[in-house]
């Protein structure tokens, strides 16, 4: 039903992950223990790290490594962590977790979301500049990216910080309207069938994501992503300040039609902020707009899977709480989690107090060395080109007890991959159930270009494990 360009639906930028939050540790035949190696590549947010968190026994010590694709991504998987490690002294969990959800899943957010994101791009941007060598901050360690990388962090952060750049920036001085670029991507990936979008939005939602089974993703909530790219709206307020951590540039290599077509609307609009050129060198051409998903939405992170059955309750057929409802209680969960593992100990009086705090203390910068320190936890951002550089590090050989792939990075899924496998290792791959502008047949071969690309890399489907359409799950091929 949703015609028009339908690879441009899921984008060409990972904001959220296509697969709900798992703990990737009890996913193979056997948990690792000890001292626990995960890396993960392309994983887009953090949800399979808070998840896998989440089920960590009190002697076990995880350390997460992740590769991206973009330094736009790792800037947000910053920011995110950032907030969920948040202490409560500043941030209470309730409010906390309506924060974290506003900036993953909303286009536009409310002033107070927005100062609270501000502030924290101000304090990653300083630890950023100070992890040279050593991370400020065991779970927010960009130590080991190349001077240029923690530059570019640097710059994304501090255009979150000033998202008015003056004139004589390089930068546009009308900043992104964040409404007019998710409807300009609404419009290139429906065509003629803009006109009829409700309907389209309620094809997808009724014949493909409940299909999958996402009936707790309400019609009204998905309508209102599809239509104007709010996923959480939890408390009563105004949505209408662009959300840049979802703001990204996008190259166009070549003036095709499409292309032609792009540049006249753009510089037609541009007064009006609808997107911002940032540079034209040998027929490449920049623009920071929305570029991510439109069609299968941020609620399949957090929202359609929960361990509570009273979320999954149904009244005349109908699912009572919402995906949005599932989400929020997900991750307080997640983040009471975090709590229990904090190295810091705090007295009940200070945790009421915190409760308690008013909004204009709650609006403190905390800087990162004062998050909190979740015992045996550490998370470490690569270069973004250190897969194939990882095999020639003896560091690294047979290292990593658990290896993720995301759907949008099963290509750099590669022989050498095994060399930086435990022996003992699981592979997990994301599949391409959930990206709905691909037919079953095309997820299905899908799922079949996985098996085969993992074969060659010496890893053999778990046949033992219980049949899940949404990972592939595999293990060393046994010689």
């Amino acid at each position: 039903m949703s015609a028009g360009r339908a690879p441009e639906g899921a984008g060409c930028i990972t904001w959220w992950g296509f697969s709900p939050a798992r703990d990737l540790l009890s996913t193979g035949p056997v948990r690792p223990e000890g001292d626990i190696n995960v890396l993960l590549v392309g994983s887009g947010d953090p949800r399979h790290i808070l998840k896998t968190i989440s089920g960590l026994q009190n002697h076990e010590n995880l350390h997460v490594w992740v590769i991206e694709d973009s330094m736009e991504v790792v800037a947000r998987q910053l920011l995110l962590l950032y907030l969920a490690l948040m202490p409560k002294e500043s941030m209470g969990n309730n409010e906390k977790a309506e924060v974290f959800l506003e900036v993953f899943g909303n286009g536009e957010i409310r002033s107070h979301t927005e100062e609270r994101l501000r502030r924290a791009a101000s304090q990653l941007t300083v630890s950023v500049a100070e992890s040279l060598e050593t991370a400020t901050h065991p779970a927010l360690n960009t130590a080991l990216l190349k001077f240029k990388e923690r530059d570019e962090l640097a710059r994304i952060f501090q255009m979150w910080t000033r998202p008015r750049p003056s004139s004589s920036s390089s930068e546009c001085a009308v900043p992104v309207s964040m409404s007019k670029a998710w409807d300009y991507r609404v419009r290139q990936h429906l065509g003629t069938r803009y006109d009829s979008k409700k309907n389209c939005f309620d094809w997808d939602l009724s014949m493909k994501l409940y299909e999958k089974g996402c009936g707790v993703i309400s019609k009204q909530q998905y309508a209102r992503w599809r239509e104007q790219g709010l996923a959480f709206e939890m408390r009563e307020g105004v949505y209408q300040i662009s959300n840049p951590s979802l703001l990204s540039s996008r190259v166009f290599r070549q003036v095709s039609f499409f292309c032609t077509m792009f540049l006249h609307n753009a510089a037609r609009r541009r007064r009006k902020g609808t997107f911002l050129l940032s540079g034209q060198k040998g027929g490449k051409v920049s623009y920071r707009g929305y570029w991510g998903d439109i069609v299968s939405s941020p609620y399949l992170s957090f929202g359609i899977e929960t361990d509570d059955k009273n979320l999954l309750r149904t009244q005349n057929g109908q699912h009572i709480s919402t995906a949005q409802d599932i989400s929020v209680a997900n991750v307080q969960e997640l983040f009471q989690s975090l709590s229990r593992r904090r190295g810091r100990s705090i007295t009940s009086q200070s945790e009421v107090k915190a409760e308690e705090a008013s909004p204009e203390a709650d609006l403190k910068s905390v800087p990162v060395h004062d998050l909190m320190q979740p015992d045996g936890i550490s998370v470490t951002f690569l270069p973004l080109d250190s897969l194939y550089k990882l095999p020639e590090k003896q560091k690294y050989s047979h290292f990593f007890n658990t290896i993720y792939f995301s759907a949008s990075c099963v290509h750099l899924l590669g022989p050498t991959i095994r060399q930086i496998a435990a022996p003992d290792a699981v592979l997990v791959v994301e599949l391409a159930k959930y990206i709905l502008d691909l037919t079953k047949e095309q997820a299905a071969g899908f799922a079949e270009k996985v098996v085969s690309t993992a074969l060659q890399a010496e890893f053999e489907p778990w046949r033992d494990g219980k049949s899940d359409d949404v990972h592939a799950v595999f293990i060393p091929q046994r010689k």
